[in-house]
């Protein structure tokens, strides 16, 4: 086709991109891009229409050409905002994360969820493990948190309450799960009691001191859980239970008592005994009075059932434990020990075995199939 043909009608192309909206310095600069390809390529094959084919080429490179001004422009006002060469500010935004998950349009029990979640790094089936639920529900409250959120600003942060929540069960998984994270939920606590003047911080801080002391002593060299009661106490941080026990004195001190209190109370009990035979039973005991009264939990019931069976004998153990749900994690377990102190072996395998295979923990359930297998094996020595 003839170029003086192609340049005739640049004139109307360009009239055509201009109305289009383009400036006319590009959208001449568009055309011109246009004709080049139009004498490059109709030699072989001219268009049917030749002035649609310019206008169609050169707004394209009209399109093109303002979409990359556009991201040079955007490039360069980047640059110039950078901050100047030097160390960047030392900041840990992790703790200001959690009060933003724990918004105040979710129920406290779906913010921890969802902050365990999305911020702890906890799986589902460990919060569901934490709530006592089945792993489905636990999902299906978390995607409906999700969804509450969505959209949402998270410009007003959640409460205090919801965060200790979130921190205690990050360090219970932590102390005892699959991922290491009691390290981290003890520094974003004391960072929350350096920055809030609240007892109940500062009881959350003492009780992971005093249960972090003793970690060292909790399993053996082959990875064997060893019971509290036959712990080597020399190999407790005598360091963290001084700071624990000094922080819980000052939060009692202020009369607001609250559960991470009162759970720091008992840790501390346990942590000040010399020898296991030395524990004061009974004052554990009245501190689990306290806690089942502020919490109404039926684990502190659970719980509380040792307590008594250490202070009053293991009969007045099983009678505490009578009316819980034996469905509950590790009632078998609390049951074969009581029952193992009453001196009926025969019980106290079988629910050591039945415990075992509920257990989750791996360690966990090789220590109680260790306890079956030996009770088993004194009952056949005395026969």
């Amino acid at each position: 086709m003839d170029e003086a043909l192609i340049r005739s009608l640049t004139p109307s192309v360009l009239t055509v991109l201009v109305r289009r909206g383009a400036d006319f310095a590009a959208a001449e600069d568009a055309v011109q891009e246009a004709l080049v390809e139009a004498v490059r390529g109709w030699a072989d094959d001219p268009p049917r229409a030749p002035k649609g084919w310019l206008v169609t080429v050169a707004w394209r490179r009209f399109l093109d050409a303002a979409r990359a001004d556009t991201a040079r422009r955007r490039r360069e006002d980047r640059v110039e905002e950078e901050p100047a060469p030097g160390p960047a500010p030392d900041v840990d935004d992790t703790l200001q994360l959690y009060f933003l998950c724990a918004h105040p349009s979710l129920t406290p029990s779906s913010a921890v969820a969802l902050t365990l979640r999305a911020v702890g790094g906890l799986t589902t089936r460990q919060i569901a493990r934490a709530y006592l639920v089945p792993e489905a529900t636990m999902a299906q409250r978390i995607s409906r948190a999700k969804r509450t959120v969505s959209g949402v600003r998270f410009d007003r942060p959640g409460d205090v309450a919801t965060v200790l929540r979130v921190l205690y069960l990050v360090f219970n998984e932590g102390y005892s799960g699959d991922v290491d994270l009691a390290a981290e939920a003890i520094r974003l606590t004391r960072q929350l009691a350096a920055s809030v003047d609240h007892p109940e911080v500062a009881g959350l801080l003492a009780l992971m001191l005093l249960h972090h002391a003793r970690r060292a002593a909790r399993t053996a060299p082959d990875g064997s859980l060893v019971p509290l009661a036959e712990q080597d106490r020399g190999r407790w941080d005598t360091a963290s239970i001084a700071e624990g026990v000094a922080i819980l004195q000052a939060a009692l001190a202020r009369d607001r008592l609250g559960e991470f209190q009162a759970q720091a109370a008992i840790a501390a009990l346990h942590a000040d005994a010399p020898t296991a035979g030395e524990t004061d039973w009974v004052q554990i005991v009245e501190w689990y009075d306290e806690l089942a009264r502020l919490t109404g939990s039926p684990v502190v019931r659970l719980n509380r059932a040792v307590a008594v069976g250490e202070a009053d004998g293991p009969r007045a153990g099983l009678a505490a434990l009578a009316g819980l749900d034996e469905a509950l994690p590790r009632y078998a377990a609390v049951a074969a020990y009581l029952h193992e102190r009453d001196g009926d072996l025969d019980r106290a395998a079988r629910l050591y075995a039945e415990a075992a295979r509920k257990a989750t923990d791996l360690a966990e359930r090789d220590h109680l199939t260790r306890r079956a297998a030996r009770l088993n094996s004194r009952r056949r020595e005395g026969r």
